[in-house]
């Protein structure tokens, strides 16, 4: 596990909607084109989803694909001058960390772009410091609880571009 933490905030999602409008601020931040995220949850926490609502809120058009089976589902975002690449990984089927550097993944952590990372866990000492670690849960009430925690000073300067969203 990541140890340090520079910075955290708490925000509660009562429905999708909220997601949707997280994601839409968390497009606009300077810097997030170059920004590595990890989401942790179980299953159904919403992870697939808000990374969803952040493609389409950087110009995702078509078919967003999750890459349960594939692992890694890339995107050339046109409205970045065609420099602006997502990767979105899914390392829930991975059984060893090792799987991470046999799959190639060290060269793309380290080249420009945006990193989506779900399950990180099950790539644990394989991935780098991610800038953004969000950890959501469901509620009792089916709303989601939020936890970002800025690991790198580009993580913090994310977490200061966001308006705060439902509050905890």
């Amino acid at each position: 596990m990541h140890l340090a933490i520079l910075e955290t905030r708490e925000l509660r999602w009562p429905d999708e909607a909220a997601c949707e409008r997280f994601a839409q601020d968390l497009a606009r931040a300077p810097g997030l084109m170059n920004a590595s995220i990890e989401l942790h949850g179980s299953l159904g926490a919403g992870k697939t989803t808000l990374v969803r609502h952040l493609l389409r809120a950087l110009g995702v058009q078509g078919r967003i694909k999750s890459p349960s089976y594939a692992v890694m589902e890339s995107y050339e975002l046109a409205e970045h001058g065609g420099s602006g690449v997502v990767s979105h990984f899914d390392f829930y089927r991975f059984g060893d960390p090792r799987e991470w550097e046999d799959a190639g993944f060290r060269e793309i952590f380290t080249s420009p772009g945006l990193k989506l990372s779900e399950w990180p866990e099950k790539a644990a000492g394989m991935l780098p410091v991610p800038d953004l670690a969000l950890h959501l849960t469901i509620a009792d009430d089916d709303s989601r609880q939020l936890r970002l925690e800025a690991r790198t000073p580009l993580g913090q300067s994310l977490m200061a571009a966001l308006s705060g969203g439902a509050a905890a």
